[in-house]
């Protein structure tokens, strides 16, 4: 996995910890981690399953769906195998090329996913504000197209933080007090000049997410004032239905983020365990909560996933 070109020096291997301080309660801290991860991959799973399965769910709602089901398994699946090794066999070395292309490949999906709900903010503004040109606008090549955008942007800006650090040279302990190589925990095991990375990584994790926090908020603010707009109840009732879910998903998926990433720059008042148990839940709880919150919301995705129960 030496993707990414070292320096000499930076050629042994880094040392992820685990949880600093909880070591003995490791293997029972893996319990509900690993449950969290298999109920994650299951609902994700079977929520592809039936959309590919059946014809009438091949709609772009669905498919933007299975994208945000990818990437929940690439999320969660990036660092939760390794995170289980130290856990359960205490094998804590990773290659820093392995560091690296898991960090670049775990902050490329984060990035990913926030595209993917934006796309799904904008597909419930034009199926509520303009339901007329909904099936001309949205189509599955728009879908296929969109999410080709989102994976471009993600790569681009995620690229330029394990190629700065590959030029850094890391300190001697080699030691990571983590669980997998989060950008901000591998920045601070180097000895040289960090400020370009510290500065591009927070420059970026606001901007990306301002941005599409900033859109996301445009799109249900143009949905709120149609609605408003809708003198029946009951069509009052059925706008906000469709809305729900999405608005549930973002709160699973940015609220633990930015808290994450808030502890992680500014964490004098927080236990490093305290981060560190936040920062896997970040990764675990969304993917496992999404599929269901679909479940529970969308009726016809739920008969469906009845169907062949």
């Amino acid at each position: 996995m030496e993707v990414f070109n070292l320096t000499p020096s930076d050629s042994s291997t880094f040392i992820l910890t685990g949880i600093p301080g909880l070591e003995p309660a490791h293997l029972w801290i893996s319990i509900p981690f690993s449950m969290f991860y298999i109920i994650g991959l299951l609902g994700n799973f079977i929520v592809l399953f039936v959309v590919w399965k059946e014809q009438t769910l091949h709609k772009p709602m669905y498919l933007l769906l299975c994208m945000l089901a990818l990437t929940d398994i690439s999320m969660c699946t990036s660092v939760m195998p390794k995170a289980l090794c130290i856990f359960w066999f205490n094998l804590k070395g990773i290659t820093v090329g392995g560091c690296l292309t898991q960090m670049f490949f775990l902050h490329t999906v984060s990035t990913m996913q926030s595209a993917v709900l934006v796309t799904m903010a904008f597909d419930r503004y034009v199926a509520i504000c303009n339901p007329l040109r909904y099936a001309t606008i949205f189509t599955s090549v728009e879908i296929a197209k969109l999410g080709l955008v989102g994976l471009t942007r993600a790569v681009l800006i995620i690229l330029p933080l394990p190629l700065l650090l590959s030029r850094q040279p890391f300190c001697a302990s080699h030691i990571i007090p983590h669980t997998y190589c989060e950008h901000m925990a591998v920045v601070k095991m180097s000895c040289g000049d960090i400020t370009i990375n510290r500065t591009y990584g927070l420059v970026m994790a606001f901007v990306i997410i301002g941005l599409d926090l900033t859109l996301i908020a445009l799109s249900y603010g143009l949905i709120i004032r149609a609605i408003l707009r809708i003198s029946c109840k009951k069509a009052h009732q059925k706008a906000l239905n469709t809305c729900t879910a999405h608005m549930c998903v973002m709160l699973t998926s940015y609220t633990p983020f930015l808290f994450s990433s808030l502890t992680h720059r500014f964490s004098q008042g927080f236990s490093p365990h305290v981060h560190i148990i936040l920062a896997n839940l970040y990764l675990l709880v969304p993917p496992m909560l999404n599929p269901i919150i679909y479940g529970v919301k969308t009726k016809e995705l739920r008969d469906k996933v009845f169907k062949y129960a």
